[in-house]
């Protein structure tokens, strides 16, 4: 399993850097890579190890025993799949040994003006697979099985998939030489800039992709060309970097969208039993978009199997199943998950008089058989009514033919339409609980951001609620209830506090600049006077972070009365706080 990872003579050192426990440091070369990628890697079958792991390219990237395991059997589809030729899908798993380098600053800047759920993972990689499996007489099992795999930090699915589609049968072909130019090539691209185009040039094809930003209007697309008119070639322009053609993969559930909705938005367990690892991740991926531009909190593994670290954790039933997506394609799951309150099973994509089949609402008691058919089985009743416009028109459109964007544009702008609804009377009711401004005041303590009462919330709805800017009818006071007790709320609460404990800081720094230090000082005690030295180089350094929302004019009148208050203390004073 625990193959040699340098199956190329390794780089001068001067070129990689001295091996480390983690990912390179930003000063090395390798800084550009790592800004995209952790790590590349090729995973083949053997006859007597199984799935071994060939290659870890950059060589010093290093990965755990477990973490090498997981990815392992997650690059490659289980038996039950009987993928033939090339498969695409992507899996998900847990970082082991916790952090294990500090993270670049680039990193920072990046997940502080990326959209919440397009922000680097700090606990999980993700895996992007490019499976081969053809017929081949020279092996001894008489075929050729391999994957080239990208892992990262960043959910950029639609990049990600395009990259492997353009280096991997390259790969396959051509072998190591090939993959060690392409790394070469992706060390030189820009690093990804929540804003900006780029122009990502690998292989003699340039990929030009636009990294969301936090300011980006949703289903905005602005591309345009970096300044570089006359590319040649023409660059390969991707209209997202992470977006699934949504449509597609949920075409076999479209008449449960909302009540899939629901689920997602409550966080419950649900299981997606796919015939390959390709739908699985993708049904899986499709579901947790979802909830945009709210950051889906819960865990997810597009796709998942008995060997994975976490199958224990995942499938005991001496609690309460854990808040995770699975995507599994092994139907022994069926059996072993069978506790599990939601299960989705979906077949491989079918027409009926030229519509998708559309899986069917069953009781989870009619779950007994590992050849169960295609349906949702669940006993979770939807608080939401059904809009069957839009399920007509998404219907209609796919009997048409219509092009795919145009209706998973439709049905991303509903979903959106309908989270947004969701999240607005919670915004104006957090927006309630901020102290106004009046009541800031430079000498004192700032005002804490007000507990959120969930009856009181409930109260407002009333006047205020989901009503306002959405047509469907039902129980939105129970959904809210239910919601209060999701993972989802809990991560949404906590982000908004922790925004608005930082703009009540920056107030109150703005209104200690704007007051007359030097009335204040007089008649205060040495101590009074550095204790406000100290408090203020605190809130410097935390805005210098770019953790305060302060401008630079602020920033500079806090240094000039920093200065001021050191200099009205005595001389041995002043040398304990600016020490030479």
């Amino acid at each position: 399993m625990d193959a040699p990872s340098g199956a190329w003579p390794r780089r001068p050192r001067d070129r990689l850097g001295a091996p480390s426990s983690g990912a390179r440091a930003p000063a090395t070369p390798w800084a550009r890579f790592s800004a995209w990628l952790e790590c590349v890697c090729v995973v083949t079958f053997d006859l007597e190890l199984g799935q071994a792991l060939e290659l870890v390219y950059p060589s010093d990237f290093q990965l755990t025993d477990k973490e090498k395991s997981s990815i392992c059997y997650l690059s490659f589809p289980d038996s039950h799949s009987g993928c033939l030729g090339d498969t695409q899908f992507s899996f998900r798993i847990r970082q082991c040994g916790g952090r294990r380098s500090p993270r670049p600053t680039g990193d920072r800047h990046y997940d502080r003006t990326a959209p919440v759920s397009l922000q680097r993972e700090s606990a999980h990689y993700f895996g992007y697979v490019y499976f081969r499996q053809v017929k081949d007489s020279s092996v001894k099992r008489g075929y050729f099985q391999k994957s080239l795999v990208l892992v990262s930090r960043l959910p950029f699915t639609r990049l990600f998939q395009a990259l492997l589609s353009l280096i991997a049968p390259e790969y396959f072909d051509k072998l190591a030489p090939c993959l060690e130019a392409v790394c070469s090539e992706i060390d030189q691209w820009p690093a990804p800039v929540p804003g900006q185009t780029l122009n990502l040039p690998v292989m003699g094809v340039v990929l030009q992709v636009h990294v969301p930003s936090r300011v980006d209007k949703p289903e905005a697309s602005p591309l345009r060309q970096c300044g570089q008119e006359n590319l040649l070639p023409a660059p390969l322009v991707l209209t997202s970097v992470h977006e699934l053609d949504l449509c597609r993969c949920l075409q076999p559930v479209l008449s449960h969208v909302q009540t899939l909705w629901e689920l997602m938005l409550l966080g419950e367990p649900l299981v997606v039993l796919a015939p390959s690892p390709a739908v699985s991740s993708e049904m899986v991926l499709a579901l947790t978009s979802c909830l945009q531009p709210l950051k889906f909190c819960c865990d997810y593994r597009p796709y998942f199997t008995i060997h994975d670290s976490e199958f224990k954790e995942f499938t005991t039933r001496t609690q309460a199943p854990p808040n995770v997506v699975l995507g599994v394609t092994n139907p022994f799951f069926i059996k072993t998950l069978q506790h599990w309150p939601h299960i989705l099973r979906v077949g491989e994509p079918r027409m009926s008089g030229g519509l998708p089949k559309q899986v069917k609402l069953k009781k989870p008691s009619r779950l007994k058989t590992l050849d169960t058919k295609p349906g949702l089985y669940t006993a979770y009743t939807a608080h939401l009514r059904r809009d069957k416009a839009l399920l007509r028109r998404l219907l209609r459109g796919l009997q048409k033919k219509r092009p795919a964007g145009v209706l998973t544009a439709l049905l991303r702008r509903h979903l959106l339409e309908l989270t947004q609804s969701f999240l607005i009377p919670l915004e104006h009711y957090m927006a309630s609980l901020m102290p106004l401004r009046k009541s800031i005041t430079p000498w004192k303590t700032p005002p804490q951001v007000r507990p959120f009462h969930q009856e009181d919330f409930l109260c407002s709805l009333e006047q205020a609620g989901p009503q306002l800017t959405c047509i469907l009818k039902g129980d939105w006071l129970g959904l809210y209830r239910r919601f209060f007790k999701s993972p989802h709320f809990d991560g949404w609460y906590r982000q908004r506090r922790k925004e608005m404990a930082h703009q009540l800081e920056a107030l109150h720094l703005e209104a200690i600049c704007e007051a007359n230090i030097e009335t204040w000082m007089k008649g205060k005690s040495e101590v009074e006077v550095v204790d406000l030295v100290l408090k203020l180089r605190e809130k410097l350094v935390r805005a210098q972070g770019h953790q305060l929302p302060v401008t630079e004019e602020t920033l500079q009148q806090a240094r000039l009365y920093i200065d001021t208050a050191i200099g009205s203390l005595p001389k041995d004073l002043q040398a304990v706080l600016c020490p030479p």
